[in-house]
C-alpha cells in the first residue's frame, strides 16, 4: 500500500501528532508513506513512520533532493513547484488530509478526480453548491483515517 498523507508546510501542534500517528500507523500496516517531502504535516507523517520502522517518499517541489526532511527515505526532486502534487497523487493508492491550505485542496481534487479514496482529518470541508461531497470519508482519528485507508486498498 502506498499512502498519501497531504498537508500544509505550516501545521498546528494537533495536526503535527495527527500527522505522526498516521504515519506511525501506517508504517505498522507495512505502507509505504507518500508526502511532498517538506516540513509540517508531511514531516510529522514521515517521523512517525520512520520511528516504527517504515518507509517514505517525498515528491519535492523544487529542484534539490536536499531539500527533504530528514526522515524521507526516497526524495524525487521534481522542480514543477505545485504541479508536483499530481504526481503525489498519482503515485498513492489513498489519500489521507490532515489540515492544508489550497496545495492541499488540489490533492484532495486531483485524488477524487482520478479515482482515489480520500479521508479528510481535520481539513477542508468540501461541497458542491452546499452539498457536501459523499465521497470524501471523514475521520475522528488517525486510526480511524488509516483503517479506512485500508479497507479501502486492501
Amino acid at each position: 500500500m502506498y499512502i498519501a498523507v497531504v498537508g500544509g508546510q505550516l501545521c498546528t501542534e494537533e495536526e503535527a501528532r495527527a500527522a505522526y500517528e498516521v504515519g506511525r500507523l501506517l508504517a505498522e500496516r507495512k505502507a509505504v508513506v507518500v508526502c511532498g517531502g517538506l516540513t509540517g504535516v508531511m514531516e510529522a507523517a514521515c517521523r512517525g513512520a520512520k520511528e516504527a520502522g517504515g518507509t517514505t517518499i517525498g515528491i519535492l517541489p523544487g529542484p534539490f533532493r536536499s531539500d527533504a526532511n530528514q526522515y524521507v527515505d526516497h526524495a524525487i526532486a521534481t522542480d514543477m513547484g505545485q504541479a508536483r502534487n499530481a504526481i503525489i497523487v498519482r503515485t498513492c493508492d489513498a489519500v489521507i488530509a490532515i489540515g492544508g491550505e489550497y496545495g492541499t485542496l488540489s490533492e484532495i481534487a486531483m485524488a477524487l478526480k482520478m479515482g482515489k479514496r480520500v479521508v479528510a482529518l481535520t481539513t477542508w470541508d468540501i461541497a458542491n453548491r452546499g452539498v457536501p461531497d459523499d465521497k470524501i470519508v471523514r475521520a475522528e482519528s488517525a486510526e480511524a483515517a488509516v483503517e479506512t485507508v485500508e479497507a479501502s486498498v486492501r
